[in-house]
């Protein structure tokens, strides 16, 4: 296991090596794909049996992620 950013881990034996909440099986994607929809991060935490600042932590990984991606508009 490696600890990728704060509250956030990487293993290739827990789902497939994806970012998860770090001493769970709670991927960053379905944390943020939860808040997206629309739930609250209290909402998101008490469904995943995690912590509201394990919630942040998963906001902040996919932010800073989306920030290293280069990105670039064509057309």
């Amino acid at each position: 296991m490696a600890v990728i950013a704060p509250r956030i881990s990487a293993d290739p034996q827990v789902r497939f090596g994806k970012p998860v909440i770090e001493g769970t099986r709670v991927p960053v994607s379905v944390v943020v794909g939860a808040m997206a929809a629309g739930d609250s991060a209290d909402e998101v935490a008490e469904e995943y049996g995690i912590t509201l600042e394990d919630v942040r932590a998963a906001l902040a990984y996919a932010a800073q992620r989306l920030e290293e991606e280069a990105v670039r508009a064509s057309g």
